[in-house]
């Protein structure tokens, strides 16, 4: 990807109520404003998805782009919380169990997502202080 910030940026589904709350929990815990912030439906979010060659009607995981490469599914949510303030980094201790057992929890909650805590019509619409840190 080319000509963005050096900031990592956290690429979410913008239309499902836990990705937003996790959006949330983030923003709430990135006390140094690390984190930029754009969903899988914006522009930014179809421009990744096609550099990544993924399909761009797909949101099932969220992606993380930090120093030249990507991060998706489990391992994109440790590499996250290794940067939050509080006990959150030492989530990424489960970084040593195989990535094929952490993306199938992973997998089996993002099918379910919408069922278990539903979907907006829309995507979030980040406040008027937070708007910097969303990419459109």
């Amino acid at each position: 990807m080319t000509s963005r910030s050096s900031q990592p940026l956290l690429l979410f589904d913008g239309v499902c109520n836990l990705c937003n709350a996790a959006v949330t929990f983030v923003l709430d815990r990135d006390s140094t404003n690390r984190f930029q912030f754009a969903s899988l439906q914006s522009q930014t979010g179809q421009e990744i998805l096609r550099q990544l060659g993924r399909p761009t009607d797909q949101f099932s995981s969220f992606v993380l782009w930090e120093n030249g490469r990507f991060y998706e599914q489990s391992t994109a949510a440790l590499r996250v919380a290794c940067h939050l303030s509080g006990g959150w980094p030492l989530l990424y201790s489960f970084i040593i169990v195989p990535k094929g057992i952490r993306d199938a929890v992973y997998d089996f909650v993002a099918r379910n997502r919408y069922r278990w805590f539903g979907q907006r019509d829309a995507c979030m619409l980040p406040t008027p202080e937070l708007k910097a840190r969303f990419l459109t």
